[in-house]
């Protein structure tokens, strides 16, 4: 790909690129190249990328043109339908995500985490805090959600596992995304008759024919995707900011008031969904005064609008006491997350857990040597070498 199209996507470890800021102070809408015969625009801009999110009218999100014939009916989850879809399947997923759903789910979460964090008091004085804790909380949390059977959760894990490492190449990731559908295809039809407590078990009982196995396996298959490697790259380099800053560590163990402000300026900040779902134009149109033509992309960088001024002073610094506008994290318009307050929670419990069990924590290797996934859309850590502290934080405990 050309280096000018994958500029918003490279970062220098915790930070997008100061290109992307100064291409957002000069051009918060530019022609970032051309590929396939479509303009790709980029939108750096806080207010501007809002408006393109709201905008249900101009843009289209469905990508099964550019698959070809041999696209499938479905492709699964929310991210690239349209209305009337987008709006018949979200209605099937909205109530699973309401606040009394998710508070019903918290004591799970509080029980996944403290397992996990036993798991970390019981093992080596310094472990890899991202195959050790940041993975197995989301993937844990989500196999509840979906209601999926203890006995089929390995294999599930060692699918989730394949997709997200690309190590062996495109073909492997693709390869391990078509088993976990159909993993949880095989799910879906196994609930059928006899559905489950979770959320594909609900579905089936509140909704019944209104909709199909491969329609509901694909909603299935869109939580897992936006829940899974997105919470887990949060609790990892969530994890890294709070370890550089102490105060802020510190604060999350200690007042529980703190914590909602902290994880959501952790949101801001790291914006690891660096860039929307692209969106198709429609038809011509004008975009702030630059002129869109039917077909073109238009991309919006979530982690440029994420560290626009318009969200506070000094936006590029991570700040634990910042008050101010909502941030475009999950997304914004009717492509929003409509998994943003699990995730919140999940994080709220994690960090939290983690700064009360292990305070004296600090990161076991130098800085500079931790690797980042480069050219990522979901911006992340393969590893995050820590040293507890234990014996430490016990005696400090007990004077």
């Amino acid at each position: 790909m050309p280096k000018k199209l994958t500029m918003p996507l490279r970062r220098d470890g915790l930070d997008p690129l100061p290109a992307l800021g100064n291409l957002r102070e000069a051009d918060p809408v530019s022609k970032l190249s051309r590929v396939f015969g479509m303009n790709v625009w980029l939108v750096t801009g806080y207010e501007h990328a809002r408006v393109v999110l709201n905008d249900m009218s101009s843009y289209s999100t469905d990508i099964r043109a550019l698959l070809g014939s041999g696209a499938p009916a479905s492709i699964g989850g929310l991210g690239f339908t349209d209305p009337p879809d987008h709006t018949r399947l979200r209605r099937f997923l909205t109530p699973e995500f309401t606040g009394r759903r998710l508070a019903a789910m918290l004591p799970r979460i509080e029980q996944i985490v403290q397992d996990r964090l036993d798991a970390l008091e019981s093992g080596d004085a310094v472990l890899d805090l991202v195959p050790q804790f940041a993975f197995p909380i989301p993937f844990l949390v989500i196999c509840e959600l979906l209601g999926l059977p203890v006995e089929d959760r390995e294999r599930f894990r060692q699918l989730g596992h394949a997709r997200f490492d690309v190590t062996g190449g495109g073909a492997g990731t693709f390869g391990a995304m078509s088993e976990s559908r159909e993993f949880l295809l095989e799910a879906v039809r196994n609930q059928r008759d006899s559905p489950g407590d979770g959320l594909i078990g609900a579905i089936i009982r509140d909704h019944g024919d209104e909709i199909d196995d491969l329609e509901l396996a694909g909603l299935a298959d869109g939580v897992f995707t936006g829940g899974y490697e997105t919470s887990a790259s949060m609790l990892a380099l969530g994890t890294l900011a709070l370890l550089r800053d102490s105060d802020a560590f510190a604060l999350v163990g200690k007042d529980d008031t703190a914590v909602d402000g902290i994880v959501d300026e952790l949101l801001r900040y790291l914006s690891i969904v660096q860039i929307s779902f692209p969106r198709f134009a429609r038809h011509d149109l004008d975009l702030f005064g630059r002129s869109v033509s039917a077909g073109d992309v238009v991309v919006c960088s979530l982690s440029g609008a994420n560290r626009d001024e318009a969200l506070g002073a000094s936006a590029d610094r991570f700040d634990p006491r910042r008050a101010g506008r909502s941030h475009l994290a999950f997304g914004h318009g009717f492509h929003r997350c409509i998994g943003s307050e699990l995730a919140r929670m999940e994080l709220r419990v994690a960090f939290r857990g983690l700064a009360r069990r292990f305070p004296d924590m600090e990161l076991a290797v130098d800085p500079s040597v931790l690797q980042f996934r480069d050219l990522s859309i979901v911006y992340g850590l393969d590893s995050l070498p820590v040293r507890l502290n234990v014996a430490a934080s016990r005696s400090e405990g007990q004077t």
